[in-house]
């Protein structure tokens, strides 16, 4: 169970039945956060099991250590989950996991910092990394930047109409003064936006996609995809929570690929196991419940999708 006070994952009990937890299994929990998943895992294993937790966030994994001293069923690893099939070769994982959990996004405690730049509700510095030990914080790239190349930004990750008018207003703010805090990029980009959604900051897409861009999220999760089917035992399972459309489009895809399996041409004969699959779905998609929504908001559009891994 997560700590009374501590803040619990969306669809958390969900996520944990899907996962169908062995005492003695193997498991990845590929977005450690806080550790409300990997320390709810850890309870049900015995002595014999383990428990792999990846972060890309340094904070994550110094609140992991100070959290769980002295766990040796827990190995935390700093590094983004696209890493993972390298971290299961060296733990000698490879085809032996029983189950690996994706909870995608950024996570509460980033985002409820003002310091690490991902919120439009409060001033901070204009970093939005995840891991903020390497890489290109968001002010630096947007103070070289192409308008076409943020309005590109803006448009594939954020799925913003008015990607144009935003990126023109961007480049022409940073001749006055580089943009450095998120308060002033809410302030342009909210004033570049003719039409204001309900219930939505004018700020919300932008800021998804500059954040996405920043730390290569959706290409880092394709990339951890397709590692898990090597991973994974058989009939072990594959469990993910995505937060926006595009990390779900992509996880419903590669699902349905690989339960169809070999792309054959249309007409040629071949039976189902000569089809290769790889994965069985488990069930249909899974949404928070009404109880979840009026407790914790963040969740509404929060969708887990599961599969198993075939022989």
């Amino acid at each position: 169970m997560v700590p009374s006070g501590a803040h619990q994952p969306v669809l958390f009990k969900e996520a944990l039945g899907a996962l169908d937890i062995k005492s003695n299994g193997r498991y990845v929990d590929g977005t450690f956060g806080r550790g409300g998943h990997s320390r709810a895992i850890l309870e049900q294993l015995n002595s014999a099991g383990s428990l792999l937790a990846i972060d890309k966030d340094p904070d994550a994994i110094t609140h992991g250590k100070k959290s769980f001293p002295g766990e040796r069923r827990l190995i935390l690893e700093h590094r983004s989950f696209a890493g993972l099939r390298e971290l299961a070769e060296q733990l000698g994982w490879i085809g032996k996991v029983d189950g690996i959990l994706l909870d995608l996004g950024v996570s509460s405690p980033q985002l409820d910092l003002p310091a690490r730049g991902f919120s439009f509700l409060a001033n901070g510095p204009l970093d939005m990394r995840m891991d903020n030990t390497r890489g290109m914080a968001a002010s630096t790239w947007l103070a070289s930047a192409e308008a076409a190349e943020i309005a590109n930004v803006l448009k594939r990750y954020g799925e913003e109409r008015f990607c144009k008018r935003i990126a023109s207003e961007i480049v022409e703010a940073r001749k006055v003064a580089p943009i450095t805090t998120t308060g002033r990029l809410a302030e342009i980009v909210s004033a570049a936006v003719p039409v204001r959604e309900k219930h939505k900051h004018p700020a919300t897409r932008s800021f998804q996609a500059i954040r996405i861009f920043i730390n290569s999220e959706l290409e880092d999760l394709k990339q951890c995809l397709v590692q898990t089917l090597s991973v994974l035992a058989p009939g072990g399972r594959l469990v993910v929570i995505s937060f926006h459309s595009l990390e779900d489009r992509i996880v419903k895809r590669f699902i349905r690929d690989q339960v169809r399996g070999d792309n054959f041409p249309p007409g040629v004969p071949v039976t189902e196991a000569q089809m290769h699959p790889r994965l069985k779905m488990v069930g249909k998609a899974i949404r928070p419940s009404q109880l979840e929504l009026e407790l914790n908001p963040r969740s509404r559009s929060a969708v887990m999708r599961v599969a198993e891994r075939l022989a």
